[in-house]
This record gives structure tokens, C-alpha cells and sequence, in this order.
């Protein structure tokens, strides 16, 4: 047991309840609730028996992200646009493009896609696999990079912060319905989240130098609004520890590392200069248009979205801060409560967020993956504060056994406020997957369907979308080269992707189609009698340019169907958890269609 660990378990937050009344004549004897020298042994060996390892916390963890790899659906259309459609342009040479990824901006970078995709060309070039199964391996490989992130990470709570509040984050995080989504996301959000985290335990282990390279990680191959995440450390190494020599040097390695060959990649691709982190935030934050154009929420938004993802957790994260405030006033502690720095310091990362990103417009869920790690850490931060201010009172009323520790007497409370969002995080969990799953099980069938008939390789087989393009989970679900996305026309008036130009220079072409303002362009729409399947959700509804193909059974016939939630017919709670026999009284369902068209002949 490292020193540091040994001394969060025996001396941290011994608590002082008030003294017992006496006589004058009766002196009083000290009352420190510091354990007995004989005692202290047993103290040692009752806690640390209670922490799991590190290696029992990273198998733990990665059983729950290998789950989140298989089960968690694709939350946001921009991952599939973005990021998996142009990794599969890379592994097989065609793919969507949207206008981010047109030379003329340059927003996204192709440098970031190479350092994932590197994992799926060998797997691809070893076992030439359905592209399907490539698609699970990056998950898995997401997967994989997040759960070390997170044991590195406990092991640095329990450090900085003691083994009580690890064992408090470990449970949330494992329990979370947030986790569950981010944490195998092809997003840089949930790239900055592994590395930002990485670098907070660095930064609380103080390895300046790695927590700095993590930081620059971070922000510019990930996320360059990351960046908001480093300042508590930048604040330490620069106004407190004053390592002016030591910050300058490794930022300056870093950045060099990581921004000279990402430019050298991306302008190769591009055909041109093109610095992919400086066009973002230009764009963002530089232009009059900037993100709102694709929409704007209220600024409650994300208080809504937070308790989605973390329910109690949450609540206990925002309230932290005011509890350690009640807690310094009336549970005096013999030393600091942390090993390093201070409260306001560590956990500033996360309230920085929030205030920032709060008082924007354009909101987004995966906006908050970068923190999610420390949602977590800040609600255990938040139980442990109860339980002292719960001793704390309790002793005033009827004071513990000289030698008692605070957790002796309070475990009970950590134990109930764990159960709950445990029971809250797998219902949302289960809601997620019951309700929002079935675009990626119709597209499963169309592998099978595949396997079933022989197809003509020079044929370019059709697969079209119209309403539902933002809820399509992507190429890599298609079971041959010769199947392309087609879009129909549909009430939806702003710009979709194109396809890449499938030549040997398809990224280094301007199409003429694409523009930075989200305006339609009528050039992308595909000739709805070409289609030979569809993919298609029918909740009862139906327009002119939205008609229920399901139901023109003279040309369509439904291959594979499945129930997916129709949110507007269902009530708000119930379909954000599940609960088992009650959910499905309250919330109704449409049906997710893939159509084959009945006069489209297969040779068998």
C-alpha cells in the first residue's frame, strides 16, 4: 500500500463531535476520535479490505463498456456522418461526406480517423471480415481505452480523495446510463473525455509533464473547447507551483508532437494547408452563423439531460459545492480532506464546464461526455459530505464511542444512496436499448438477407432513407461494396451529406453542393423508383413527401420489422426509464421497416 493510500485511510477527515457535558470538578478527557494505536491495524485492514484493486476495478468497468460496445445504439447522427462514414470511406474506399470534411473548410480532421482507424485496417487486412463485425471491433477498441482511462482514474481518486469516495465513483460510473453511451462513441468529445480525464490524474498524481501531453491530446487531435478542462491545472503549475520553465517546455513539446504531423496528415488529404482544430474554432465561435444554425435549446437543456444520464448523481453534483461548504462550517477536521489540492481546484474542471457551455445556444448531449467522469466524481464528493454532516449531528445528539471513525457509523448512507442510481442508471439503460435500438437490428437483417441470395458484384444495389436519414447507423452495416445510401426527398429542408468522389483523390475534391450555411441542395435527392430497399419508420403518419412505404404493398414488401418508441404518443418518464410490466401501459411504439422492393428480381 503506497503512503499516500495508507495515509487517506488512517488520518483523513477524523471528525470532532461536539463534547460531552460535565461538572465543573469533573475534567474533561480528550475526545479526538483518532484510533488507537492498537486499533489502527485493524482500521487499516477493515477499509482496505472493502477497496477493490485496481485490476478488479478494470475488469469490472470493461465488462461494462464490452456491454455498451454490443448493445448501446448510435445516439447522434453526426457520429455516423462525421466520423463513421468517412472511417469507412478510408477502409473500403467509399463513404458519405458532409461539408465539414470539404477542403473548402477543412472543420474535421482526417488525422483523428487515421489514429482509429488504424486498429480496424489491420483487423480488416488479417481477417477480411463482414464490415459489420469491423464496426463492433473499434467499439470494442473504444471500449477497451475507456476502461483504462477510468481504473487510472480511480486509482487517482482514491489517492487524492480517499478509498471511501473511490469505491462511491467506481459504483456510479460502472451504474451509469451516460457511461454507457459516451464511452464507445466514435466522438471527439468522447476522445477528449479519456484523455482530460487521463490528464486530472495525472495532474493529482502531479506528473506535470504526461498531464500537460494528455491535455494537448486532448484539445487538439480531440476537442479543441477541451481546453476549457485544463485550466485548474494550468492555474496550479502556473500561479502555485510557478513551474513557468517546466509548462512552457511540455507544452511546447506536445503541441509540436501532435499539431505538426496532424496538419502534414490532414493537408495531404485536403490537398491543401489545412489546420483542422484553428477551422473549428473559427467557425464556432468567429462567424455570425456558427452551430446555432442546427439548433438551439433552452438553458435548462442540460439540467434535463444530466439527470437522464446520471439522475441522483447528478442533483448530488451540482449540490456538492454547497454541501463542503456546510461541511467546513460545522465538521471541523484535524487536516485537509484531500491529499493535494484543494476542493476548489480539483473539482473546478467540472463547474467551469457547466458555466461555459450552459449559456450557449447550440446544446448537445455528447457536449457533456468530457465530464461525465467527474458528474460522478463530484455526487460521491457530495455522499461522502452527508455522511460527515450526518455524524456530525448524530454525535451532537448522542455522541459515538471515543475511537469511532465517521464511516463506521454512516456506511449504511453511501450503501442506500448507491443502490438507487445503480437501479435508475440500468433502467435508463434498458430504456435506451428497448426503445432506440431497431434501427441497428433492421440493418442486421439485411446482412442475413445477403448471406441468403447470391447478388451480382457489378450491380450497385440501392438502400434509400427519407424522414429517418439522421437515424441510418451507417455503412459499415452494409453487407457488400456494391450497397450505397440514397436520400429521398423529405420534409427535412437543410443540407445532407453527399457521397465521396470515388476516385483516388476523393477527399481532395470540391463539390459544388456543400456550403457552411445548412441549405438545401436538391442535387443529393435519389429517383425514389431506383430504390431497391428502404429504410423506414412507420408511426401512423404520413405526408406528401413522408408517405407510409409500408403500406404500398404493391411495391414494397417489409423484410424486417421492429418496434421503436414514438415519443410523441408516449408519457416523458416512462420512456426515459423502463420499468418492467408497468413502462409498456404508458408509452406506445412504432414499427422500424426495412422494404425490398417486390419486383427487384435475385438470381439465386
Amino acid at each position: 500500500m503506497s503512503p499516500g493510500i495508507r495515509h487517506r485511510l488512517t488520518k483523513t477527515d477524523n471528525i470532532q463531535p461536539l463534547p460531552k457535558r460535565t461538572s465543573k470538578k469533573t475534567k474533561p478527557k480528550p475526545d479526538t476520535f483518532e484510533p488507537k494505536p492498537n486499533n489502527e491495524k485493524v482500521a487499516i485492514a477493515k477499509m482496505s479490505s472493502l477497496r477493490p484493486g485496481a485490476d478488479v476495478a478494470f475488469k469490472a468497468i470493461l465488462s461494462a463498456r464490452f456491454c455498451a460496445a454490443i448493445w448501446s445504439h448510435i445516439a447522434d447522427c453526426d457520429e455516423t456522418f462525421n466520423y463513421w462514414e468517412p472511417l469507412h470511406y478510408l477502409l473500403y474506399g467509399h463513404g458519405l461526406q458532409t461539408w465539414e470534411y470539404s477542403p473548402e473548410f477543412g472543420l474535421r480532421s482526417y488525422t483523428y480517423l487515421l489514429f482509429h482507424g488504424v486498429p480496424a485496417w489491420f483487423y480488416n487486412v488479417i481477417f477480411h471480415p463482414n464490415p459489420m463485425l469491423i464496426f463492433y471491433f473499434v467499439r470494442c477498441v473504444l471500449g477497451l481505452c475507456c476502461a483504462i482511462m477510468e481504473a487510472y482514474f480511480y486509482k487517482a481518486v482514491c489517492r487524492e480523495f480517499g478509498v471511501q469516495i473511490g469505491r462511491i465513483w467506481l459504483i456510479f460510473q460502472i451504474f451509469s446510463a451516460g457511461m454507457f453511451t459516451a464511452s464507445t462513441a466514435l466522438l471527439p468529445s468522447s476522445f477528449s473525455m479519456y484523455c482530460s480525464c487521463l490528464s486530472l490524474a495525472l495532474w493529482w498524481h502531479q506528473q506535470y509533464p504526461l498531464a500537460i501531453f494528455f491535455v494537448a491530446l486532448s484539445t487538439i487531435l480531440g476537442w479543441p473547447f477541451a481546453a476549457v478542462l485544463a485550466l485548474p491545472l494550468c492555474y496550479d503549475v502556473l500561479v502555485v507551483q510557478k513551474k513557468y520553465r517546466l509548462f512552457a517546455f511540455w507544452s511546447a513539446i506536445s503541441g509540436s508532437t501532435i499539431l505538426l504531423p496532424m496538419v502534414a496528415i490532414d493537408s495531404n488529404y485536403f490537398g491543401k494547408l489545412t489546420i483542422a482544430p484553428l477551422n473549428i474554432v473559427f467557425y464556432n465561435v468567429f462567424t455570425s452563423h456558427g452551430p446555432n444554425l442546427y439548433g438551439t435549446e433552452p438553458w435548462w437543456f442540460y439540467l434535463v439531460n444530466g439527470f437522464l444520464n446520471y439522475n441522483i448523481v447528478w442533483v448530488l453534483a451540482l449540490a456538492a459545492p454547497l454541501l463542503l461548504f456546510i461541511c467546513y462550517l460545522v465538521v471541523p477536521a484535524k487536516i485537509t480532506p484531500t491529499l493535494y489540492l484543494p476542493y476548489y481546484l480539483s473539482m473546478g474542471p467540472l463547474y467551469l464546464w457547466l458555466l461555459i457551455f450552459m449559456i450557449q445556444p447550440h446544446k448537445e448531449e455528447r457536449f457533456l461526455y468530457p465530464i461525465y467522469p467527474m458528474i460522478a466524481l463530484c455526487g460521491a464528493i457530495a455522499v461522502d459530505a452527508i455522511q460527515k454532516l450526518f455524524y456530525r449531528l448524530r454525535s451532537a445528539i448522542r455522541p459515538f464511542p471515543p475511537g469511532s471513525h465517521y464511516l463506521d457509523h454512516t456506511m449504511w448512507i453511501a450503501g442506500m444512496i448507491m443502490i438507487l442510481p445503480s437501479i435508475l442508471g440500468l433502467s435508463r439503460v434498458a430504456s435506451l436499448y428497448y426503445n432506440y435500438h431497431a434501427p441497428m437490428d433492421v440493418m442486421m437483417e439485411l446482412n442475413a438477407f445477403h448471406l441468403q441470395h447470391t447478388h451480382a458484384p457489378n450491380v450497385q444495389y440501392n438502400v434509400c432513407v427519407g424522414k429517418d436519414w439522421y437515424r441510418f447507423p451507417g455503412s459499415f452495416f452494409f453487407p457488400a461494396d456494391n450497397f450505397r445510401l440514397q436520400f429521398l426527398k423529405s420534409e427535412f429542408n437543410g443540407m445532407l451529406p453527399a457521397h465521396y468522389d470515388e476516385s483516388i483523390n476523393g477527399t481532395k475534391i470540391v463539390h459544388n453542393y456543400f456550403n457552411d450555411m445548412n441549405k438545401e441542395n436538391e442535387a443529393i435527392y435519389f429517383n425514389y423508383t431506383k430504390c431497391h430497399f428502404i429504410f423506414d419508420l412507420d408511426v401512423g403518419k404520413a405526408t406528401e413527401l413522408e408517405p407510409n412505404y409500408a403500406k404500398n404493398t404493391k411495391e414494397w414488401t417489409i423484410l424486417k420489422s421492429i418496434p421503436f418508441l414514438n415519443a410523441e404518443k408516449s408519457q416523458a418518464i416512462y420512456r426515459a426509464f423502463f420499468i418492467p410490466y408497468i413502462s409498456d401501459r404508458y408509452v406506445e411504439y412504432g414499427q422500424f421497416n426495412l422494404l425490398k422492393r417486390k419486383k427487384f428480381n435475385i438470381k439465386k
